[in-house]
């Protein structure tokens, strides 16, 4: 099958500025440019005389998955090149991950993480893919374009993140011809004129009609509610625009999902400790084991990894645990969705222990360990373990990068979330500041303020998640019969069961 044929004509377009040493698209989500990218990829290192490509993004399995559509485009196009390989690379800022596939021309493709000093060294042709969601792209942009010095390329490509981001600013310096390069957009109006939903069709089996492609996109951009303009449109936002929308929340949400609530009193606090116990232990028994016993059932013997994520405060804000198990499609369903008001930190620790312990199969969690959070967050990784419970110091470093991720199944449709008001709130009062998703205000009236605290901890669920390596087991004792050990040394140990 010809290029012509698999290619629609705005990736084509992008496709033929491989010659271009800056090259920057902004477009709507989810047409395509990075699968084409991914074409050109292959024919610039499979050639003789091409160069290595290197690919970064956001995230590190974004470059896992563009490296394999380019052994699905090395098959199109009948070049030879290895499986995918994953190299440790060591340099002066630490080790790092990367993904690679060799040509028998000897040039990679080789996926990077998100870091300026990993293309340092490096020669060739770069791309840089959902580049408005890269935390210090600044510096990233920076190590890239030292390429062109030596006759390599440098290929930019991302939806909007915001008026103030520096992928827009990169825009207007181009357009504005203070900054040598070309610039393409792609709205989604573009992208169906050329064939985006006929091609939608042809893979799932639908029949494309007009009135279905018009229904397909008034489907979509009620979808996206408020981000349409951004998302699809590629019009950026102003600074403070909310990052979640409505319709995109409410799509998500389940009244069957549950949100227990647990508040005490300041004169709790300083009861006698075994009133305390006492009082937690059986909110515990009447709300929240119910609620857990009922996924452990639902789980049955399947293996259905677990996560959670904890939010602190203490008597301000709420405290907000988010306890999650695997899903279908690789998602996450929200078991449970804890929240505490003025409770004593030993209490909070009391249900802590028991979500974790509860779950049908917990893997790992991630705590907000600034301030209040450090002692709990620490207590946590003690008792599971430092690689399985990440104590995290929230910043925009880590709102930028996994704000953007839990968004992601949000718009995949692969996490539930609890049909609650304040739920809704939390999420809310994320807003974008200078491109990054961050907490804005307090909601609620004094008393019952709430400050983002159940968005911070899904998003914690997402970093737990994310940070699994797979290894995590529960210990567990079991008595077992040593009768022939206990003869041996002299006594019946038929009698009783030996630990």
């Amino acid at each position: 099958m010809s290029d012509a044929r698999v290619l629609l004509s705005y990736q084509r377009e992008w496709f033929a500025l491989a010659e271009q040493p800056l090259a920057v698209i902004e477009k709507s989500r989810r047409i395509g440019i990075t699968w084409a990218d991914a074409a050109g990829a292959v024919l610039c290192a499979a050639a003789a005389g091409g160069q290595n490509v290197y690919y970064l993004s956001y995230n590190l399995d974004q470059a896992r998955e563009y490296v394999e559509t380019c052994v699905t485009w090395a098959q199109h196009y009948a070049e030879v090149c290895s499986a995918v390989e994953e190299e440790i690379v060591k340099d002066e800022s630490g080790d790092y991950l990367t993904y690679r596939i060799t040509f028998a021309s000897g040039q990679r493709i080789v996926g990077l993480p998100n870091r300026a000093a990993a293309l340092r060294g490096k020669q060739g042709r770069i791309v840089i893919d959902e580049a408005a969601f890269i935390p210090d792209l600044d510096e990233v942009l920076k190590a890239a374009l030292a390429m062109l010095m030596w006759q390599g390329s440098v290929r930019v490509i991302s939806t909007h993140n915001g008026a103030a981001s520096p992928f827009n600013e990169l825009l207007g310096e181009i357009r504005a011809g203070s900054r040598r390069g070309v610039v393409r957009k792609v709205t989604i109006e573009d992208a169906l004129e050329a064939g985006l939903y006929r091609r939608i069709c042809e893979v799932t089996g639908q029949r494309w009609t007009p009135a279905g492609q018009a229904e397909w996109l008034r489907e979509l951009v009620e979808t996206y509610g408020e981000a349409a303009q951004e998302e699809l449109y590629c019009v950026p936002r102003e600074g403070g625009a909310i990052y979640f929308p409505r319709a995109l929340l409410q799509r998500a949400m389940r009244a069957e999902v549950p949100v227990v609530r647990y508040a005490r009193t300041t004169e709790f606090t300083y009861l006698p400790e075994a009133d305390r116990e006492a009082a937690t232990r059986a909110w515990i028994a009447e709300h929240l084991e119910p609620v857990l016993a009922a996924a452990r059932a639902a789980a049955g013997g399947e293996r259905r990894r677990g996560y959670l994520g904890m939010d602190i405060a203490r008597s301000g804000d709420l405290t907000v645990i988010t306890a999650a198990v695997e899903a279908a499609r690789l998602g996450l369903e929200t078991v449970v969705q804890v929240e505490m008001r003025n409770v004593p930190f030993s209490e909070q620790e009391r249900v802590l222990w028991h979500v974790a312990d509860g779950l049908p199969e917990f893997s790992g969690g991630a705590i907000d360990a600034r301030g209040n959070g450090q002692m709990l967050a620490e207590r946590a990784a003690q008792r599971y373990g430092a690689a399985y419970v990440h104590q995290v110091m929230l910043a925009r470093k880590v709102y930028a990068e996994y704000f953007p991720r839990y968004r992601q199944h949000l718009e995949d449709r692969t996490w539930t979330l609890p049909q609650d008001a304040g739920v809704m709130d939390d999420h809310r009062v994320v807003v974008l500041d200078r491109g990054v998703p961050v907490i804005a205000e307090r909601t609620g009236p004094a008393g019952a303020q709430r400050h983002g605290d159940s968005a911070v901890s899904n998003m914690l669920v997402e970093y737990a998640r994310h940070n699994d390596d797979g290894t995590y087991q529960r210990y567990a004792h079991h008595r077992v019969r040593i009768s022939g050990i206990a003869r041996w040394m002299g006594r019946d140990g038929e009698a009783d069961d030996e630990d």
